[in-house]
């Protein structure tokens, strides 16, 4: 019995001292309608101060192009 949960710890401090690499934080937003100019990080006049830290603070797109206005979110 002590050799069991004396492995079973071990195997366990193991498998957590191999997985020491940082993943990166991703995160995906998906809003349904949402315009370019309705994000005040994109100069709108409307206040979005945690999306604006989010947008300051990671990578924003300039440049970008979109099918279906609304499709993902309305299927």
């Amino acid at each position: 019995m002590v050799a069991v949960l004396l492995s079973s710890h071990l195997s366990h401090s193991f498998a957590q001292s191999a997985n020491t690499t940082k993943r990166p934080n991703i995160i995906i937003m998906l809003a349904d309608d949402l315009g370019y100019s309705d994000l005040g990080c994109y100069g709108s006049e409307i206040e979005t101060p945690n999306l604006d830290s989010l947008a300051q603070h990671g990578v924003r797109f300039t440049q970008f192009y979109n099918t279906g206005r609304c499709c993902p979110t309305r299927a």
